[in-house]
């Protein structure tokens, strides 16, 4: 992916849920909106990185950590073809953007969130991350 990665981009991604790596899955299943809500230069090696949250369709079962987007949202982010969708916060993938494996050099971001909406989200992410499961897509 070309250019510098933003909190609130929305970029098509392998993301591998957390049960299916749990299973002994590598890959994920297919490409979905997700969406970056860290994106760090590490200081020792000047490489990107992040922090990403699925999307989904499929409302959350009462036991997951998830915002729904609003109508508007989807729309800045790109994704006016879902009727809803959720973030998912509870867990995230763990990913460096320069090595990665699953994020195309020329790829291009679907749109992004508004900087409010992204405030929530990242309380949520924040208040989730101490029963949330980083999945690490560097193997």
């Amino acid at each position: 992916m070309s250019g510098r990665f933003l909190p609130g981009q929305v970029i098509s991604y392998p993301y591998l849920w957390a049960w299916q790596h749990e299973r002994g899955e590598t890959e994920g299943r297919k490409s979905r909106p997700t969406c970056v809500v860290v994106a760090v230069r590490g200081t020792r090696d000047g490489l990107t990185h992040l922090a990403l949250l699925a999307i989904t369709t499929q409302p959350p079962p009462a036991d997951r950590v998830a915002l729904e987007v609003s109508a508007i949202e989807c729309r800045r982010a790109g994704l006016t073809d879902l009727k809803r969708c959720w973030i998912v916060v509870d867990e995230y993938n763990y990913d460096v953007a320069e090595r990665s494996w699953y994020i195309e050099p020329e790829g291009k971001t679907l749109g992004r969130f508004s900087r409010a909406f992204m405030m929530k989200v990242a309380g949520a992410f924040i208040g989730a991350r101490s029963d949330g499961r980083r999945i690490s897509r560097l193997d």
